[in-house]
């Protein structure tokens, strides 16, 4: 159990880091968080026309529309501009609570691997990293890949960076650790 606990708390500080590094000193994902110098104006207008946060498609239709609207609304969206918009009333970040959920959510995934491969018997070095590489390309497809069929979404490549990264080095470790002799 010991060694679990090692292996987990380790394990999750990697991808922690990985995290860090992508998003900071790597800028992985810059192309979809990129600059405009109107954005000053475009907050002022978006602040007219929202008094909640939410989150928005545009065009769409309401929740009440058929199918047939709906689908009418589609066929006339073909080839014409769209937007997807999260707004928020007030830019309010606890960065220390956002970093410590994050680190735990990190303790959870890694432990849950863990937990899996504790079924198998004596799993080795290479178990354990094939099973974390394949860990990061499911988190990868289900979220990441399976959003940016939908929406376009422009740093696909980050996100794929940091799922075989972060996994594949807490693969590493992992076999490492969990198969090292006392």
């Amino acid at each position: 159990m010991h060694k679990t606990i090692i292996g987990v708390l380790v394990g999750a500080v990697i991808i922690f880091a990985w995290q860090t590094l992508s998003w900071t000193m790597l800028d992985l994902h810059r192309s979809a968080e990129d600059y405009t110098p109107k954005q000053d104006s475009i907050l002022a207008y978006l602040n007219t026309q929202f008094s909640e946060d939410g989150s928005y498609s545009l065009p769409t239709v309401p929740a009440t529309t058929t199918w047939a609207e709906a689908d009418k609304l589609m066929k006339n969206m073909e080839g014409k501009p769209w937007a997807m918009i999260s707004y928020h009333k007030a830019y309010n970040i606890n960065m220390g609570l956002s970093l410590i959920r994050v680190f735990l959510v990190n303790i959870v995934l890694v432990w849950l691997l863990c937990w899996i491969l504790g079924k198998i018997d004596s799993p080795g070095f290479g178990t354990f990293f094939m099973a974390s590489l394949f860990v990061g390309l499911i988190v990868f497809l289900n979220s990441a890949y399976t959003y940016h069929i939908w929406y376009q979404s422009r740093d696909l490549s980050g996100h794929l960076i940091d799922a075989l990264m972060s996994w594949g080095l807490t693969g590493l470790w992992l076999g490492w650790w969990m198969n090292r002799k006392k």
